[in-house]
């Protein structure tokens, strides 16, 4: 039997033991065998107590514990509608990103996506009219081993307030967008290193996982109001095929570069 791909996770959603179980039920569903390490920033925390639920499911941010892992995942965050600088633990993430260098596999989730562009690449970020929230029809624009098995029209959840600046992205030389839903926002974007996974939608969801981000805001400013997901034309969990086929695919990725030493598998 392969050894466990030793994956870590900086959990910054806001219900963190629900991305937990998410990310759990995504990621040991396949045939790899993985092991999960939970970390949390520590400069999130840095005036205060550690929330016990915090405490419980994740470990503080270890980054020489980070340079000996297989592959590291960023989830997203309600935080796209702030500026980079005003995250209080940005300088922690900096300095993740310097040593996710020495990590072979590195995969970046919505607001975990759009920060790391910011940080590698440049990329600004920029406020959509609405939020995009909902289950919508993709577009591959490009082949890509990661989408092996998908065909064009295959569903997927987004919920997000921001988007990356594609037109940045599309420009840069080191990076590709290989898909896209159907009105043009990001879905998937890698570097050509083949190293770097920037996924623009919320894959790890479960079926009532949109609802119930939908009830937190709700609940949280009952004076505002919140659109809905945009549910209505998508079957009843609708991406579960592409988040099974995604994932399953992104661990062989990770399994292939650890067995070739960190060596480029595609690009």
């Amino acid at each position: 039997m392969n050894q466990p791909l030793q994956i870590g996770i900086l959990n910054l959603m806001h219900d963190k033991l629900r991305t937990k179980n998410e990310l759990q039920q995504v990621l040991e569903s396949t045939i790899q065998p993985v092991n999960l390490q939970f970390f949390y920033p520590r400069l999130h925390y840095q005036n205060r107590a550690v929330p016990t639920v915090v405490k419980t499911q994740a470990k503080p941010l270890d980054l020489a514990a980070v340079a000996q892992l297989d592959a590291f995942i960023i989830t997203g965050a309600p935080l796209d509608q702030l500026e980079f600088g005003q995250i209080t633990y940005l300088p922690e993430l900096q300095e993740l990103f310097k040593v996710l260098k020495k990590v072979p596999q590195r995969l970046y989730l919505c607001w975990g996506a759009m920060v790391a562009l910011h940080e590698l690449y440049r990329i600004d970020k920029q406020l959509l009219p609405r939020k995009l929230f909902g289950v919508y029809p993709q577009q591959v624009l490009t082949a890509d081993p990661l989408l092996a098995g998908l065909k064009n029209g295959f569903w997927a959840p987004h919920a997000r307030y921001a988007e990356a600046n594609r037109a940045q992205i599309a420009a840069h030389p080191q990076l590709e967008i290989t898909a896209v839903n159907q009105a043009g926002n990001l879905f998937l974007v890698r570097n050509r290193l083949g190293n770097e996974t920037l996924l623009f939608s919320h894959l790890e969801y479960q079926a009532d996982s949109l609802e119930a981000e939908y009830q937190r805001e709700i609940a949280a400013h009952p004076e505002r109001h919140y659109q809905q997901p945009e549910t209505s034309l998508a079957p009843v969990f609708g991406w579960q095929r592409t988040q099974q086929i995604f994932f399953h695919n992104w661990l062989n990725l990770v399994a292939t570069t650890v067995k070739n030493n960190g060596g480029l598998i595609y690009g």
